[in-house]
């Protein structure tokens, strides 16, 4: 492939230049030194934004309870709180899936500083991040072990809750990531039971090791579901502002998009020209009402 059909492949998907050299020197048969070139070539006046996909494990609250249902526990009957056994995470596209658990000492010790500051550098980079049930339970939750274990706010990144969305803007009989799975015809989560977290809780290092591999496998998932889900999110953090393209589909980010003729987005003050994404198939408003100054295809919410 010559450089500058890789330059414009690169502005199609923008997740290539995140991926190493040598993987597309052979995947695309160009010279290492070829793609760096193209990647700098690309890389001229936009941005990258960094879309983080992440899962998080944690240790159930040990309590005394006199009944199995419908029981409220207080303060004064909690043995151990809940804190992070394990997590996992991925940038999008990216070949590799990253993660870090506790040693069996960290775990009989309920110290947990070591990965939630090993996700804490991640979270800090990316520019959105993607998560199951993530606005209700792991970014509270993973904010609470941040604050806990001295750790300073992240920088503000934008959340996108692939369980949310299933449930607002779909009508499954589950949300639960791995019936979403099963209806895209993704692969299934690994089983597991209450056992594996019983025994991660003894420091058994054997389960500790399945724990992490459970929760990285979760992740490919979500990345799959996420993607598919992607087209259909209405309020997906729009791509084009953090690329610094006017001209880019709202919710991947690519410039090659389509007028959709005789179609229109209505407000009560306006009439808005639509545009087709061609890689994604998501469908976006442009900026400036059709009776404006004419000439501008700039993709809006």
């Amino acid at each position: 492939m010559t450089i500058d059909k890789f330059v414009e492949l690169i502005k199609q998907r923008p997740y290539i230049k995140r991926q190493g050299r040598g993987f597309l020197s052979k995947r695309y048969k160009m010279s290492p030194d070829d793609v760096v070139k193209a990647k700098n070539l690309a890389n001229i006046g936009k941005y990258i934004p960094k879309i983080l996909i992440f899962d998080i494990e944690t240790a159930p609250i040990k309590a005394y309870i006199w009944k199995l249902w419908k029981t409220d526990v207080h303060l004064e009957q909690i043995i151990n709180d809940w804190f992070c056994i394990a997590w996992s995470a991925k940038w999008l596209y990216d070949e590799c899936t990253m993660g870090d658990v506790l040693t069996p000492e960290e775990i009989k010790n309920e110290d947990d500083k070591r990965i939630m500051t090993s996700l804490w550098e991640l979270i800090n980079e990316a520019d959105i991040v993607v998560s199951h049930n993530g606005n209700k339970f792991d970014i509270p939750r993973i904010n609470s072990r941040f604050i806990i274990n001295g750790l300073s706010p992240t920088k503000p990144y934008f959340s996108v809750d692939t369980c949310q969305i299933a449930r607002r803007q779909f009508g499954f009989s589950s949300n639960k990531l791995d019936a979403l799975a099963t209806h895209f015809n993704i692969p299934h989560k690994l089983e597991t039971s209450f056992d594996l977290w019983k025994r991660c809780l003894e420091g058994d290092r054997e389960a500790l090791q399945y724990m992490l591999t459970y929760n990285m496998k979760d992740v490919t998932i979500l990345e799959e579901v996420y993607l598919k889900l992607r087209p259909w999110i209405k309020n997906h953090p729009n791509m084009g502002n953090l690329e610094g393209s006017a001209n880019a589909c709202a919710n991947c980010g690519s410039e090659d998009i389509s007028w959709i003729p005789d179609k229109f987005y209505y407000t009560s003050v306006g009439k808005y020209p639509l545009f087709r994404c061609n890689k994604c198939d998501a469908v976006s408003r442009g900026r400036k009402k059709v009776n404006e100054s004419p000439g501008t295809t700039s993709i809006s919410r």
